[in-house]
């Protein structure tokens, strides 16, 4: 399976490195199946770092023997399971989550402003699952520690134009 990592750098090691700032799924290293996603994040990474530089990291994800020796949980749909495990760890809460690698859709900005909305109380659980049904969502991969990581092989990288 091929996967892609959008960053201001060549990530031919990966490593899981704890973000200064809340993400959907926690610490980890995330991918997406989507180079046109990865591409976007790039871009952004150089403008929050002030880069000159943006790349898309392609790797092979070897994902049939992953499955036999990883502990996984997938959210196949953005539904209420998923809306509350990505609002607690975007709140920063320690969720006592033992999975090596989690897989879902990523809330990217029209995503999170549903999100953020439902936080706030501007919307009530079955608006906001109204609303984020009705978004294209595309997936991210996030992988937890050292064990994911081995069935992760870094292939090569492109620059984001």
């Amino acid at each position: 399976m091929k996967l892609y990592h959008g960053s201001d750098v060549i990530v031919d090691q990966p490593e899981i490195i704890k973000s200064e700032r809340p993400l959907d799924f926690g610490t980890g290293f995330y991918l997406t199946t989507s180079f046109e996603q990865a591409s976007r994040w790039a871009k952004r990474v150089c403008v929050r770092n002030n880069s000159k530089k943006a790349y898309i990291n392609c790797y092979e994800f070897d994902l049939e023997n992953a499955e036999k020796d990883l502990s996984i949980l997938k959210f196949d749909l953005a539904n209420m399971e998923w809306l509350e495990f990505v609002c607690a760890h975007r709140r920063g809460e320690k969720l006592n989550s033992d999975f090596d690698l989690i897989i879902g859709p990523v809330a990217d900005d029209r995503v999170y402003s549903v999100v953020v909305r439902y936080e706030n109380g501007e919307y009530e659980l079955e608006e906001a699952l109204k609303r984020l049904k009705s978004e294209s969502l595309v997936d991210q991969i996030v992988f937890r520690n050292e064990k994911a990581l081995k069935y992760l092989h870094f292939e090569m990288r492109e620059e984001a134009i």
